[in-house]
């Protein structure tokens, strides 16, 4: 019988320390660790999949052509919440089971969802006058892993703190301490800051429209660690053009950057690359934790983490 075959696909590569963690948990199971890192093509990744049961990415594309190329292909895991990067349907067709890491990185983003909270409160530090987070009212669109996490922090901060989820009840959000809302048009008009946190998904996609922007109240700012996906950016554009006292920070680009920064600089900031997940922290515990659940999914099938059907 044949070892199982572990693939690690990265073309930017984990830490170290984590490919150290995966290779241990692959080897205690006694199966084979293969590494791709830094490749330069999809075919590489796709020849790299040909002889493997398993395979972990982070950003990296698992496009139909990959997915139908391993041919022993059993399971995938995105280390990361975010899985747009894996060709669902291609895996559901395969009968490959496609997987997530939720909640590894959660902490690093709201972490970083605060940075830029203080950096918009303080005009990015510029030495003028800006103003403090405590007692304003903060919304968070979708209390999932990262929302509990920014809930927390925003405590800290002295916040008052809202949420809409129409997927949790309203009894979970109270058990937080944290007031339910029952539509998003009443979070979006209570709260002067937003932290956005659904998917990009067929409902949700430009679903951030200037209808609901310009519900904020006065000195509004939306935080994005989502993606950029759910932005009407026609809507954004014209949210900025319309009230010069709304912000908007994100750690990812939109498409329509270039307009902002020559209509309207001072009033955004984007990191240079999507930035939520880069900690050294969450980089381990999404690695870890792929390679586990691939372990306990070969070993015991458990599906606990299936993003696809």
């Amino acid at each position: 019988m044949n070892m199982t075959k572990v693939l690690v696909a990265t073309d930017k590569p984990f830490a170290k320390v984590a490919v150290d963690g995966i290779r241990k948990i692959i080897e205690n199971a006694g199966f084979e660790l293969v590494l791709l890192e830094k490749y330069t093509s999809q075919s590489d990744f796709k020849n790299a999949v040909t002889d493997v049961d398993a395979v972990i990415i982070r950003s990296d594309i698992a496009d139909k052509e990959v997915i139908e190329s391993g041919k022993n292909l059993k399971i995938i895991v995105r280390a990361g919440a975010g899985y747009d990067n894996i060709d669902l349907a291609a895996c559901t067709d395969k009968g490959v089971v496609a997987m997530n890491t939720p909640g590894q990185n959660s902490n690093a983003v709201a972490e970083l969802a605060f940075g830029m909270m203080l950096m918009a409160a303080r005009n990015s530090f510029d030495g003028s006058s800006g103003t403090e987070l405590r007692g304003k009212k903060i919304g968070i669109h979708a209390y999932g892993n990262v929302g509990k996490y920014v809930a927390e922090i925003a405590k800290g901060f002295g916040m008052d703190i809202y949420a809409y989820d129409p997927f949790v009840s309203n009894e979970a959000i109270e058990k937080d301490g944290i007031k339910p809302l029952n539509s998003v048009e009443e979070l979006y008009s209570t709260c002067q800051y937003i932290s956005l946190h659904i998917p990009a998904n067929e409902k949700t996609k430009k679903s951030i429209n200037f209808e609901l922007l310009s519900k904020m109240p006065k000195n509004a700012c939306l935080v994005n660690t989502a993606r950029k996906e759910v932005i009407n950016e026609e809507g954004l554009l014209k949210i900025f053009a319309e009230r010069t006292d709304f912000k908007y920070v994100s750690d990812i680009e939109p498409a329509c950057k270039a307009e902002l920064a020559e209509k309207f600089a001072g009033r955004y900031f984007f990191t240079p690359k999507k930035m939520g997940a880069q900690t050294s922290e969450a980089n381990v515990n999404a690695g870890l934790a792929a390679a586990s659940q691939i372990v306990d999914f070969i070993k015991n099938g458990n599906k606990t983490y299936q993003v696809n059907k």
